[in-house]
């Protein structure tokens, strides 16, 4: 039943629609759009950022179907490439609305499900609408799919987009398709791959409404990694102290760097004094919960509000009041590398379209109308000619092997074939496949395992779901589920870096940085979970209450949906935790040689610790896993744990099978476990021969162990290792 008034009542409230909402682009464009939503089953929108087409045109759909069968049994979706939008909007949304969040407008991330049975309009992280689909293949909750922000390319995206045009195909009578972006479709890759796969879509766009911005260049390059950040500081109070008033949106790379740059302006602020005006301070990144992200929107009575955040604002999100932006020009973005079998963070510069759509967040949405400005921390010439014109797609730079197993959940057998944008790179498709078969996720014919169904069940990459899957193998579930949820937010520790090296010291263990965090989680449940105790130890309050409720929901699928065992290992046994880290990031190994570098098994590639890593004591370890690298000048590895030799060239641990040494080029690290593993070989052979009495046999020497090692690295055979 359709709604009878013309759009201009709430439903929901029996209450006009507030002129805020009816100022935005699409209102203007409401009947255009409910005609062409009706007319057919797969409709794009391209719409400006702004434009309100995040808020208003799931509300559009919701009041165009509203029927007592629909609100009682179908919903409407609502994807987001961004867990922040996700929950921004639907707030937005609930409140227009005039409805409770949770109730018939909701939403759904990674550990948080904020709906109930009375939702009819959910807002979704792209990611998890494919975890659904791997539930229920045909999403027969749904009867309008919305996927917004396509542009932005994420891969959960990207595979939406090719595995819902063959969801079409299965239910063409009830189930409309909308995709939302804020750029054109006009580039040949999307004018192919809707030709292609949808090629009875019906386009519609929106006039831009333009609206004026100056934009600022810097004068000399700031884009050096070593000093961005103090031009982006020495910026916002410029822009505090001689501008006229108007709120500031800071862009930063990384979601470290947000609360650092708080404190630091805040310093800068609290010595000029009187010399200006009063100002507040919005952090913002994804995982602060959703009554704090909401501050971003919230009006201040004097002042000026600042909000310094990621690219996470580019495309998704509207703030209102915005005047200022401040572009670093930066984005730390994963990039893999299938030579080396690592991902890597990469710091680079920001493509032309981010920083087109940085820049449109000046003035867009402020009453007053007056000319916006972008201060952007490079030089003009920088942005003509050094950056990108777009933004690299997510499926040809990331780790491919989380898409394969979710493709093979979905039950897409020809990889080769399903309905990509843009096609993987071959090479990383191949490397995705090995590394599944080395995880034991797929087998020798690339079929799932059982292994590998368990591992699909959490949200999260390959090596950590192995991690925790083998973990009651190693007696320590509750360790690696305290261990994973950790990892799952970013730096835990807030203040100046020589604070937190101060305080890491409480916390410190020996053998590394995944035992720290350990550490950290314990004391932070032994004091009650309280704030006060994580300030005075400068540890963010919000990142340890976030990793809580990624383990409570890590805990309900291993211990409900995959009934594995809850167990908890010795205190004072390390042991074995570090061996279940080693089952899920075997092959980011690395080995300290001769020349005091260390160096990955994996490429022989030269890194070195990250300085927010665990010092270990000051010494040097001679072999590490890790996490992650950073790819700089120096490839800095992050998370560092320590490991023993001879556990990788144990036979029957989960790791075995990648650990065949034929395959790596030589170095250092191979040759000491082409000895180790002759030696393991020596001694099995030993105890096969034993002679009844107890006694060895007399070939049993010192010799037979030499001969059995490779030539090349036995010239001093007399040599014990």
């Amino acid at each position: 039943m359709a709604n009878s008034n013309g759009g201009n009542i709430n439903q929901w409230t029996g209450q006009p629609y507030s002129e805020k909402s009816k100022n935005l682009a699409v209102w203007q464009h409401r009947d255009e759009f409910l005609n062409a939503f009706r007319a057919n089953q797969v409709l794009a929108l391209v719409a400006q950022t702004g434009s309100g087409k995040s808020t208003q045109i799931p509300q559009f759909v919701l009041d165009d179907i509203t029927s007592s069968d629909v609100c009682s049994k179908m919903m409407i979706a609502c994807t987001q490439p961004q867990k922040v939008a996700v929950m921004s909007v639907s707030h937005r949304v609930a409140e227009e609305m005039g409805v409770t969040i949770g109730e018939e407008v909701g939403y759904k991330i990674k550990f948080e499900d904020c709906t109930s049975s009375r939702t009819v309009l959910k807002y979704i992280k792209d990611d998890m609408l494919l975890k659904e689909a791997m539930i229920d293949p045909l999403l027969q909750c749904y009867k309008v799919i919305i996927i917004d922000d396509i542009q932005e390319r994420t891969l959960s995206t990207d595979l939406l987009l090719g595995y819902l045009s063959q969801l079409l195909t299965k239910r063409p009578d009830d189930l409309k398709l909308v995709f939302m972006t804020s750029t054109s479709l006009e580039s040949e890759k999307f004018k192919s791959f809707f030709q292609q796969h949808y090629p009875s879509i019906h386009i519609m766009k929106l006039p831009e409404r333009l609206h004026p911005v100056e934009i600022v260049y810097s004068t000399h390059e700031e884009l050096e990694r070593n000093n961005y950040l103090d031009a982006v500081i020495k910026t916002v109070v410029n822009i505090h102290r001689h501008e006229p008033h108007g709120d500031v949106l800071v862009l930063l790379s990384e979601e470290e760097e947000v609360e650092d740059v708080c404190q630091k302006i805040s310093k800068e602020f609290s010595k000029l004094g009187d010399l200006v005006g009063p100002m507040k301070l919005v952090p913002l990144y994804s995982y602060l919960p959703a009554t704090m992200q909401h501050k971003i929107h919230e009006e201040t009575c004097s002042g000026r509000k600042i909000v310094v955040t990621t690219d996470i604002v580019e495309s998704s999100l509207t703030i209102h009041g915005i005047s200022y932006v401040v572009d670093s020009g930066f984005v730390k973005k994963k990039v893999f590398d299938p030579k080396l079998h690592i991902e890597s963070l990469v710091m680079s510069p920001i493509s032309k379209a981010s920083a087109d759509m940085r820049s449109e967040h000046a003035g867009r949405s402020t009453s007053d109308r007056r000319k916006g400005k972008c201060f952007r921390l490079y030089t003009e010439e920088s942005y003509n000619n050094n950056l990108d014109l777009e933004t690299c797609p997510e499926i040809l730079r990331l780790n491919l092997a989380n898409m394969i197993l979710s493709l093979w959940k979905l039950d897409v057998d020809d990889f080769w074939s399903f309905g990509y944008v843009d096609f993987p790179d071959v090479d990383s498709l191949v490397c995705a496949f090995a590394t599944l078969v080395n995880l034991g996720a797929l087998d020798q014919e690339c079929k799932l395992t059982n292994i590998g169904e368990m591992m699909s069940m959490f949200p999260l990459e390959p090596q950590m779901s192995k991690m925790l899957v083998v973990s009651p193998q190693f007696n320590c579930s509750e360790e690696i589920l305290s261990i994973s949820s950790m990892l799952s937010v970013p730096n835990c520790f807030v203040g100046y870096r020589e604070e937190q090296k101060e305080v890491k010291a409480k916390f410190h263990n020996i053998h590394g940085d995944h035992l720290t965090l350990l550490n950290i989680y314990n004391a932070y449940k032994q004091n009650n979970e309280d704030l006060s105790w994580c300030n005075d130890n400068f540890i963010n309050y919000w990142a340890l209450k976030e990793a809580d409720n990624i383990r409570q929901e890590l805990a309900s699928i291993m211990m409900t949906r995959l009934k594995l065992n809850k167990c908890s290992t010795d205190d004072n046994n390390s042991i074995n935790i570090r061996k279940s880290i080693l089952a899920g990031y075997f092959m980011n190994m690395a080995h300290l040689d001769t020349t005091g570098n260390y160096i990955t098994l994996e490429g022989n590639k030269v890194v070195n610790f990250n300085p927010s890593s665990n010092d270990l004591d000051g010494h040097k370890p001679k072999w590490v896993i890790f996490n992650a690298l950073d790819a700089t000048n120096y490839n800095f590895i992050r998370t560092i744990t320590t490991i023993h030799c001879d556990w990788l060239v144990d036979s029957e641990a989960p790791w075995s099978m990648y650990y065949e040494l034929s395959k790596f080029s030589n170095s250092e690290a191979k040759s000491i476990l082409e000895r180790l593993r002759a030696y393991a070989s020596y001694a099995r052979m030993l105890k096969e021969r034993k002679l009844a009495d107890g006694k060895l046999g007399k070939h049993a020497n010192i010799s037979t162990f030499h001969r059995l090692l490779p030539y090349q690295n036995n010239r001093k055979r007399k040599q014990r290792i």
